[in-house]
């Protein structure tokens, strides 16, 4: 049974007031099946899931920036950050751009199809800690999904958080992820920023690096956290820029992504700077982190 990431935690990891794993076999997915299918552009697809077992469903939590290891039959198992909120009910969504086999598999799945899922895993983002400040977020291509979850959970949770700020680039308009929600969110009061690399004739917003965005946005030391996520060398400049722009290293935030086989800290594959990402990510803030260049 996949639990409540309360109770869950990784052999040798600390969980919430001592916490201990249930489970026997922390390697042996579940069957989850596939509800909606949502396709973002050519190579972005969200998937909404559901367990088969009605009581999993039912004790199910997860907090955003957690990850869940998914699987199909002869395809491999790879992680894919959850892309919704939690606390709604009715299933998760997991956003996943084709690139590889497993990757390739999934873009095939249709409502009723069924794969294998386990977790979540990984440390969240820290909403508590969050709580009271305004919030930017920045993101490049599919680096919004894990941010779609935040974002939400604090329109869920509206007065607990300050303002909002989205800034999100991509390299064209097609490559462009959650355009509905983007309108959603700025009806909602989010204001939303988006620019492209190269332009098409049917764009006419801003055309630039995400990074130029960061001048039309003014924040506060004390009041502001930022949160970011998207390419490596996207992270570097924007955390970068954000430092000038007086922000602490312990108020920015980001993911990072690794090569994960377990998913619970025990492989290594997913080893940097003396972490593993998987049990001390993938959220981690700057000052956890000594060299963003190699993100």
């Amino acid at each position: 049974m996949i639990l409540d990431p309360s109770r869950y935690v990784a052999p040798g990891m600390a969980g919430p007031q001592g916490s201990k794993p249930v489970r026997g076999n922390i390697y042996l997915p579940v069957p989850a099946q596939v509800r909606e299918v949502h396709r973002e552009n050519d190579l972005v697809t969200t998937f909404v899931l559901e367990f088969d077992d009605p009581l999993v469903n039912q004790e199910f939590s997860f907090e955003p920036g957690q990850f869940m290891m998914v699987s199909m039959p002869h395809c491999g198992e790879a992680p894919i950050s959850f892309s919704s909120p939690p606390g709604r009910g009715g299933g998760f969504a997991l956003t996943v751009r084709r690139a590889g086999r497993l990757t390739s598999a999934m873009h095939r799945l249709r409502p009723g199809d069924t794969i294998g899922v386990r977790g979540p895993y990984g440390r969240p983002f820290p909403m508590t800690e969050l709580a009271g400040s305004s919030l930017l977020f920045v993101a490049g291509g599919i680096g919004l999904a894990p941010l779609r979850s935040v974002i939400d959970f604090c329109l869920d949770h509206r007065s607990d958080y300050g303002e909002i700020t989205l800034l999100y680039g991509c390299r064209t308009p097609a490559d462009i992820c959650f355009a509905d929600d983007l309108e959603r969110w700025s009806r909602a009061g989010v204001r939303c920023l988006c620019t492209v690399d190269e332009a098409d004739d049917s764009w006419s917003g801003r055309v630039g690096l995400v990074t130029e965005l960061l001048q039309d946005v003014q924040v506060e030391a004390d009041s502001w956290r930022a949160l970011v996520c998207g390419p490596g060398i996207m992270i570097h400049f924007v955390l970068s820029r954000l430092l000038e722009m007086g922000l602490p290293r312990d108020h920015l935030f980001t993911t990072l992504e690794r090569h994960m086989k377990c998913g619970v800290g025990i492989c290594g594959h997913c080893f940097l700077e003396e972490k593993l990402i998987c049990r001390e990510g993938p959220v981690f803030s700057l000052a956890e982190l000594d060299d963003t260049r190699n993100l």
